[in-house]
């Protein structure tokens, strides 16, 4: 339907990591729902870094590494798209940095997940739980930098529904996996072993959905492989050019040089960059 594009990247990245968990999953079931060595004496429900500590630990290795790899290299495309003009191109070096912040993090995140998945909770306990640390907080960290960066592109191209959509559905996820990871931590803290290793079941899961997420990003970007339906250039409040645009609209019907805005109200997820003619002058917002 959309033809195979960068939209790719995290949707493999995110099938991956499902892939693995649910394949981890049946093994610990299949075999019994087996007490290892490494849970504690009441635990009946396995963490996923238990069954990792086990001969699947290649499994687990193999599929944390893919899918952070993968899911980097959406990040870096995700830049390198916006520079290219083939999604809503960045307005100020503060979008940029935020957008570089993001990858960061990100880097940081997937070398605290592959580290963890080697230093297995058996026989490296301590510096598997601070791996696991890194692992939540660079991520978190890092979908607050990609919430900023949209947010502000959200100011100059109110008319895409995939800015939007993306912005929430990644604030959500902050907000929940905050909420579980404090969750995680006080039954860890309580010993209540059980319950925390649904909690870590649930949080992997959601990762899986916010990966996803990103696969609405991507979708405009199947409509810009041509340079002249790329995104038009957004350009500073001081050119002459775009003083006149801020007062009169865009003869295209595109988004605006700077603070101005259209809306139609019914864009698609993957919308034309130039959209169509008619549309009214909204003021500009500094919100969604």
């Amino acid at each position: 339907m959309f033809g195979l594009s960068y939209w790719f990247l995290p949707a493999f990245a995110g099938t991956v990591w499902l892939g693995t968990l649910l394949g981890m999953l049946a093994y610990w079931l299949s075999v019994g729902s087996p007490h290892y060595e490494s849970m504690g004496a009441n635990q009946r429900v396995a963490y996923i870094s238990d069954i990792g500590a086990t001969f699947l630990q290649p499994l687990f290795i193999a599929g944390s590494t893919t899918m952070v790899v993968v899911f980097d290299l959406a990040f870096v495309s995700e830049r390198w798209l916006r520079h290219k003009a083939r999604l809503t191109p960045t307005y100020s070096k503060i979008e940029a940095s935020l957008s570089v912040g993001a990858i960061f993090f990100a880097i940081i995140g997937a070398a605290g997940l592959i580290l963890l998945s080697i230093f297995d909770t058996r026989s490296y306990p301590r510096a598997h739980d601070a791996f696991l640390g890194v692992f939540v907080l660079a991520y978190v960290v890092s979908a607050i930098f990609i919430c900023a960066e949209y947010q502000r592109l959200g100011i100059h191209f109110r008319e895409y529904r995939t800015l939007r959509i993306s912005f929430w559905i990644k604030l959500a996820f902050i907000f929940i996996e905050i909420a579980l990871a404090v969750a995680f931590g006080v039954t860890q803290l309580y010993s209540e072993y059980n319950i925390s290793a649904y909690l870590e079941w649930i949080v992997s899961l959601v990762y899986i959905f916010y990966v996803w997420s990103f696969i609405i990003d991507f979708l405009p970007a199947t409509k810009t492989r041509r340079p002249e339906n790329r995104f038009p250039a957004i350009k500073k409040s001081r050119d002459p050019e775009a003083q006149r645009t801020q007062a009169d609209g865009s003869m295209t019907g595109g988004p605006v040089y700077s603070n101005g805005g259209y809306s139609n109200g019914a864009n698609s997820f993957a919308s034309q960059p130039m959209g169509e003619t008619g549309r009214r002058y909204e003021p500009p917002s500094r919100n969604f």
